[in-house]
C-alpha cells in the first residue's frame, strides 16, 4: 500500500455513516468531540460551522468540510458566537431527527451531506495527525475534480437506496475520506507531509517500506532503492520524515502489527512474520515499548471496544 492509504487504514474503524439532511428557518445544532472523524457538504442553502475555539466558518453550496480529529463544533443556519451557540444549540441527535423528517420543498431551506468515520486514535500516522482542526474546501469551478465526482455518486445513492447501496454507500465514503485528504494535500504545500510525498527520494523511500514493510531493509538497500547514495537518502528523508529510516521502518511495524491485532484473527507469529520481525518474542518486546501493553492485552482491548453505532 502507499502512505496515505496506509495512514487512513491504520485509524479506520468499522463503518462510516451518512445522512443527508434538510432544514429551514433558524436552526443551530452542537456536536460534542469524539473519536473519529466528520464531514459536511453543502448541496442546497447556506449554513455556519463554528469549532470550539475559533472563529465561524461560511459553508456555501459545494463547499466541502473535513473535521479529521472529531472536534466539538456548532452548525448553523446564521453568525453564531461561543456564547450564543452555548444557549441557542440543541445537540446535534436532536436535531438530526428533526432534520431527516419529510418536509415541504423550500425555496429557503438548506441541504447538507454529512458523516461521521470512527477512527482508533491511540498511535495516529504523522500525515493523519498533521490535518488540521478544520479542512475547508470551498466549491470552485474546475476545482477537485474526483472530489466533485464523488460528492454527486454519494448524493445520489442516499436519494434512492438501490441494490447494492449497502456496499456502495461504505465504498464512496471511504472514497470522499481520500479525496478530501488529496485535496488538502494538493492546497497545503507548505504542510510537512505534502512536502514528503512530493520530495522524489524521501516518497520513493516511503514508497518502498509501506509496499514491503516485512523486507530485510537496510539503509545501503534503500538507498539503492531510491537512487541516490546513503548519506543523501538519511539526510532528506531524517530532515523531512523527522526520524531516520530505519527508526520510522521500526515504528511503522509496530503500528501494522496493532492494525493486525485490531482487525485480524491471527496469531501474534503470523503477525510478526508479516510485518517483518523474527519472532513473536521479538515483537513483543518492540510492541511493549511502543504501547506500554501485550500485544495480548491490546488485542482483548481492541476486541472490547462498544459495538460502532450509527451516529455519533
Amino acid at each position: 500500500m502507499d502512505v496515505v492509504s496506509d495512514a487512513i487504514s491504520a485509524v479506520h474503524l468499522g463503518h462510516p455513516w451518512s445522512h443527508r439532511l434538510r432544514t429551514s428557518g433558524s436552526w443551530c445544532a452542537r456536536l460534542d468531540p469524539y473519536d473519529g472523524a466528520g464531514f459536511y457538504i453543502v448541496l442546497k442553502g447556506h449554513c455556519w460551522l463554528l469549532t470550539d475555539g475559533s472563529a465561524a466558518i461560511s459553508l456555501g453550496v459545494g463547499d466541502a468540510v473535513l473535521l479529521p480529529h472529531g472536534t466539538g463544533h456548532v452548525i448553523a443556519d446564521s453568525p453564531v458566537d461561543a456564547a450564543i451557540a452555548k444557549t441557542k444549540a440543541v445537540p446535534f441527535e436532536q436535531w438530526l431527527v428533526q432534520a431527516e423528517q419529510p418536509t415541504q420543498p423550500d425555496h429557503h431551506e438548506t441541504e447538507v451531506l454529512c458523516g461521521t468515520y470512527w477512527l482508533d486514535c491511540s498511535r495516529m500516522h504523522p500525515l493523519m495527525a498533521e490535518l488540521p482542526e478544520v479542512v475547508h474546501l470551498p466549491s470552485r469551478v474546475g476545482s477537485h475534480l474526483e472530489l466533485r465526482a464523488a460528492i454527486d455518486l454519494l448524493a445520489g445513492e442516499l436519494d434512492e437506496r438501490r441494490p447494492g447501496s449497502c456496499v456502495a454507500l461504505p465504498s464512496l465514503l471511504d472514497l470522499l475520506l481520500v479525496y478530501m485528504i488529496r485535496a488538502w494535500m494538493a492546497e497545503a504545500p507548505g504542510g510537512a507531509w505534502p512536502r514528503v510525498l512530493g520530495d522524489p527520494v524521501a516518497a520513493a523511500a516511503l514508497r518502498a517500506l509501506h509496499a514491503d514493510p516485512a523486507a530485510p531493509w537496510s539503509n545501503d538497500r534503500l538507498a539503492a532503492q531510491a537512487g541516490v547514495s546513503r548519506p543523501t537518502l538519511a539526510r532528506r528523508f531524517t530532515t523531512l520524515v523527522g526520524r531516520p529510516p530505519m527508526a520510522y521502518l521500526a515504528w511503522w511495524r509496530v503500528i501494522r502489527a496493532a492494525t493486525l491485532l485490531r482487525d485480524t484473527s491471527d496469531t501474534l507469529a503470523t503477525i510478526a512474520d508479516r510485518v517483518g520481525y523474527g519472532s513473536p518474542y521479538a515483537l513483543s518486546h518492540a510492541f511493549q515499548r511502543e504501547f506500554g501493553i501485550t500485544p495480548g492485552r491490546y488485542r482483548a482491548q481492541a476486541a472490547g471496544r462498544p459495538a460502532l453505532t450509527a451516529s455519533p
